[in-house]
């Protein structure tokens, strides 16, 4: 990405976010940060180390620390540290704030033009909170993005060479928190490809310091060999990914190594959902965005949601949330003037099957009688997850002749 005015590359970074361990990674940079989300304090002074740093203070007895910063900001707790209480959130704002100082200072004088967070679950009260810390530590907030492990998987896999993922990609992550598996298979339309991905938590996770002893680790490769058996079998697959701090070596599971490497190529990247964010960024500085692709996965809008409107006497479709687009950042609003209709009608679309389209009807209820033509309604939508759309219907009156009233109505729709 070279910038020709100031022959600079651009800086895109994508960082995940765990509750164990957070890793950080640029575009375009082969190497990794990995660190421990802990942050600690120094006693005697306003002083604060994250990671390694963090348990070397404590460990010699000159330090507080506090671990999983992200659980202590979503369910909103705090931490009293030398007779100061702290916030989760600003917590995990200073742990954060050491991340981007570690990149800032690798890249001197050079501002981050984009950032993605990469989420194991998006949670409504992480997300705002994350945004606005980020802006907090100076970058923008529309240079700021979250996404989930699953769509962070799907861009770093479509980003690597085509016969990677031409047919079915399946991906084991193992890190303390859990093991999960994640499949992705990618299918051609007419005019773009949809990439569809999903996830499982598996109940079979444990923690790595079983690799410890030499039972625990064949323990281990027993458990992983049983999970491959149930999601590999009868299923061709172009690729299997392996991630995780559980991968950063794979010497401990013979077994397994030797099942899924059986007529199959497979990567092991401890850091993809980072590396993917940081491709997911690169895409939000792309004037054209993802348009080769729509991905369906968590945090995604399954369907698109339009209305027809009558422009200069042709009818046209507005489309007011498209497939693919993250139901937390999807808002849209336009201003209609009804021509004899009684109530707003927005078509709905799969975008797996289109062929089962759908209306939904919004009575415009309460709203004052007046001439036709002589009502302006703004019509908002929003998204409260990715199956339910928020409907606003206000009125806007018509100039001086019909001035606006409270009239406004709301309803919840299940995509």
């Amino acid at each position: 990405w070279r910038n020709e005015d100031k022959g600079m590359e651009k800086l895109i970074i994508g960082i995940d976010l765990c509750d164990n361990y957070t890793q950080a990674a640029v575009l375009g940079r082969e190497d990794a940060w990995m660190l421990p989300t802990v942050i600690c304090r120094k006693k005697a002074a306003e002083e604060w180390y994250v990671g390694e740093d963090a348990y070397k203070y404590t460990l010699v007895g000159e330090g507080v620390i506090v671990d999983k910063l992200l659980s202590l900001a979503a369910k909103e707790g705090t931490s009293t540290i030398g007779g100061v209480k702290y916030g989760g959130m600003e917590l995990l704002q200073r742990f954060l704030g050491s991340i981007l100082a570690m990149v800032r200072a690798e890249y001197a004088g050079q501002k981050i033009d984009e950032l993605v967070i990469s989420l194991k679950n998006l949670e409504m009260k992480l997300l705002e909170g994350l945004t606005a810390s980020v802006e907090a530590l100076g970058i923008p907030r529309g240079n700021v993005h979250i996404a989930s492990h699953t769509e962070c998987f799907v861009y770093y896999v479509l980003n690597q060479r085509r016969d990677v993922w031409g047919g079915q990609v399946g991906m084991f992550s193992l890190s303390d928190e859990d093991l999960r598996y994640y499949e992705l298979k990618v299918t051609r339309g007419p005019r773009q490809m949809t990439a569809i991905a999903e996830h499982e938590e598996l109940e079979e996770g444990f923690s790595l310091s079983v690799l410890d002893t030499g039972s625990g680790a064949k323990m281990a490769d027993k458990i992983l060999c049983a999970c491959g058996e149930r999601f590999l079998q009868k299923k061709i697959f172009s690729s299997i990914f392996l991630t995780g701090k559980g991968f950063a070596r794979t010497d401990w599971a013979p077994e397994f190594m030797r099942q899924i490497c059986n007529r199959r190529r497979v990567f092991v990247e401890t850091a993809i959902f980072a590396k993917g964010a940081a491709m997911k960024a690169e895409d939000y500085l792309n004037e054209s965005g993802s348009g080769s692709f729509v991905c369906l996965c968590e945090g995604k809008l399954k369907s698109t949601v339009s209305l027809e409107v009558m422009k200069r006497d042709t009818k046209t479709e507005i489309s007011l949330a498209s497939a693919g687009e993250s139901w937390y950042e999807a808002r849209s609003v336009v201003e209609v003037i009804p021509d004899g209709e009684k109530e707003i009608c927005f078509t709905i679309t799969p975008q797996q099957e289109p062929k089962k389209k759908r209306t939904v009807k919004i009575p415009l209820e309460g709203f004052p009688e007046r001439p036709n033509k002589t009502t302006k309604i703004r019509v908002a939508v929003g998204f409260l997850d990715e199956k339910t759309m928020v409907v606003k219907l206000t009125d806007q009156g018509f100039g001086e002749l019909f001035p606006k009233t409270d009239a406004v109505v709301r309803q919840e729709v299940t995509l």
